[in-house]
């Protein structure tokens, strides 16, 4: 077995606690990388946009577990920047430690309360890992995205793929793979390669556990994510000028 497969099965096997009562406990989506300088006043926000409402939905990988900085996650990462590309967002982390696609799905209500103009999903690693069947997975991520484009047709939804533990056979794992970008083709959503390409299995860029990202870990998921996002960004940007 090669290091990226054995880093992916110890990634798969530990990077987010199991649902149920030692899980992180559900809350309020917090604003990610507060003090970034990506906030305004509200007397600021009423005289213009302050940015889109860019919402991330996903497991411990999203919510930084093992981060001493909250600000060092990859979705406060992206909000730096795209400020630094002059194309702020508020970024808002709806990472859950041990969630998986249905436990998504089971906030999505909640989470949908608020308006939001985009929607990064990063759900289904869990899914892998307790050998749930692909096919309950992908209905859990479809009607997570269809959901939110019905709710928000304007807003932007990007599914992150992820990758089941080698272990669970070459079936099972080639199942898996093809989830996402099944559910992108039949969404519209936009597909965003494998979250950890170049982390999973990097040592230096892994915390001491070999499965968690380092806060440099995060910057390169946050990297691997911008390309994807920096259209959307640019197309909000355009129909918003005023800042």
């Amino acid at each position: 077995m090669n290091r990226r497969a054995s880093a992916l099965i110890l990634w798969a096997v530990l990077a987010c606690a199991p649902e149920g009562p030692g899980a992180a406990p559900e809350r309020a989506p917090g604003r990610a990388g507060a003090g970034s300088g990506t906030e305004v006043a509200p007397q600021d926000a009423a005289a213009a946009p302050r940015g889109p409402r860019v919402v991330f939905l996903g497991t411990s990988l999203t919510a930084g577990l093992g981060l001493s900085d909250p600000d060092s996650a990859y979705p406060a990462r992206l909000a730096s920047i795209a400020d630094s590309a002059g194309l702020p967002i508020e970024a808002v982390n709806a990472g859950v430690s041990g969630d998986t696609s249905a436990g998504g799905l089971r906030r999505l209500e909640w989470i949908l309360r608020e308006p939001l103009d985009a929607l990064v999903v990063e759900l289904g690693a869990n899914d892998g890992l307790r050998g749930q069947d692909p096919d309950a997975t992908a209905l859990n991520l479809l009607r997570i995205v269809r959901a939110t484009q019905e709710r928000y047709p304007r807003a932007a939804v990007f599914l992150a793929a992820m990758e089941a533990p080698p272990n669970m056979g070459d079936r099972y794992t080639a199942r898996f793979r093809a989830i996402f970008p099944d559910v992108a083709r039949d969404t519209g959503a936009t597909l965003v390669p494998f979250l950890l390409a170049g982390v999973a299995g990097v040592s230096e860029l892994n915390q001491d556990d070999g499965i968690h990202p380092t806060p440099e870990g995060h910057e390169l998921m946050a990297r691997n994510v911008w390309p994807f996002l920096e259209p959307a960004l640019r197309a909000w940007w355009a129909g918003h000028p005023t800042r």
